[in-house]
């Protein structure tokens, strides 16, 4: 585990619209892009080997190279090489961020100035949610699953703990940058509870409804 002071004030970020990671959960990826290639060779040499995951943030005037104020590190736990040069890595969630500036520099991937603050329950044990009712959750989710023709293992859904069932859905369910990023915000893990079932309720709604996530 890293120490909140071991953690440092600038990190490689990885902009990807719908990636979303969160503290203690893990994030497969696939890098081939020589620019990320080259990120991830100049993260495994820092102790900390730390890669933020942000999503550009589209302005109305169509700039893509925003990005969201708020992101998520992760430590490069596991990596292996294919035979014609790319990467696949897992990142595991340590703590979410600010992003304070972008730093200019000579690397061609980005990187950010980053401020840790009031993320520390990030480091901490596992959430958990005391006012989850997961029976009705299931069938939620299960109508969700036949609405989508989508196929789960549901006695491994039914024996995650809550903070796995929820941010796991949160990362893998397929929502809108936006909601995304909505779940990645949630100050608790009930707030990312109740959002998702939002989220999900639109979804099954047909999105015909005026309820839509600010």
């Amino acid at each position: 585990m890293i120490r909140v002071a071991e953690l440092p004030g600038s990190i490689p970020v990885f902009p990807l619209p719908g990636a979303l990671l969160l503290p203690r959960a893990r994030l497969p990826l696939h890098l081939f892009e020589p620019r990320y290639l080259q990120m991830l060779e100049d993260a495994m040499k820092t102790p900390a080997r730390l890669i933020g995951m942000v999503q550009p943030n589209v302005r109305p005037n169509g700039d893509s190279d925003a990005l969201h104020r708020i992101g998520c590190a992760g430590r490069v736990t596991q990596f292996s090489e294919t035979e014609d040069g790319r990467y696949m890595i897992t990142l595991s969630g340590i703590s979410r961020f600010r992003v304070v500036r972008e730093v200019e520099g000579f690397a061609p991937y980005r990187k950010c100035e980053v401020n840790w603050d009031g993320f520390d329950r990030d480091q901490g044990g596992p959430e958990h949610d005391r006012g989850f009712d997961r029976d009705a959750f299931m069938g939620l989710l299960d109508r969700y699953f036949d609405a989508r023709e989508l196929s789960a293992d549901w006695p491994t859904l039914s024996d995650a703990d809550d903070e796995l069932l929820i941010n796991s859905l949160s990362m893998l369910l397929d929502f809108e940058p936006e909601d995304k990023q909505a779940l990645l915000e949630a100050p608790s893990l009930s707030t990312r509870r109740e959002t998702l079932v939002t989220l999900i309720e639109y979804a099954l709604r047909g999105g015909q409804s005026e309820d839509i996530l600010q």
